[in-house]
């Protein structure tokens, strides 16, 4: 946007010069909630939150099941691909993404997360537990899962 500055506005500024400007700020509801981008940094950190969202784009069809193998170990893998098949977590045709609501965990030894996520999706929510174990290489791998009372 350009506007014609018609006054000296200061040392150097000639009369009717052309300035430019940024474009005007949103001030409308649709704008993100201030610290909702500190608490995404916040949950990218979390190793629960980091498992909990690939499992969601695994489970919804949004990534293929194989986009995980690096990340699981063979029980779990299997356990992913037979849950995968029907897409259980896509949501309802006019509805949005699903996303992870909330994700908790219990450690009950070290080097043992075991997590539950809450997924909503359009005006549900379903619950994914799964379970992660830390390798001699230091990597997290999901070692089970399990996606609202099914069981495979």
């Amino acid at each position: 946007m350009q506007r014609t500055i018609t006054g000296t506005t200061g040392p150097g500024r000639a009369a009717g010069r052309t300035a430019r400007t940024g474009p005007p700020r949103r001030t409308d509801a649709r704008r993100p909630h201030p610290g909702m981008t500190a608490r995404r940094r916040e949950r990218e950190g979390m190793t629960r939150y980091w498992f909990a969202e690939r499992l969601l784009l695994a489970l919804s069809g949004q990534r293929p099941v194989h986009w995980m193998i690096g990340h699981t170990l063979a029980d779990a893998y299997e356990q992913l691909a037979v849950l995968a098949q029907g897409a259980p977590l896509r949501p309802p045709p006019p509805g949005r993404a699903p996303f992870v609501w909330r994700c908790d965990e219990f450690r009950p030894r070290p080097g043992v997360i075991e997590a539950f996520a809450r997924i909503a999706s359009g005006d549900r929510l379903q619950a994914l537990a799964f379970r992660l174990e830390q390798g001699t290489d230091e990597r997290w791998r999901c070692a089970a899962v399990e996606l609202g009372g099914t069981r495979t």
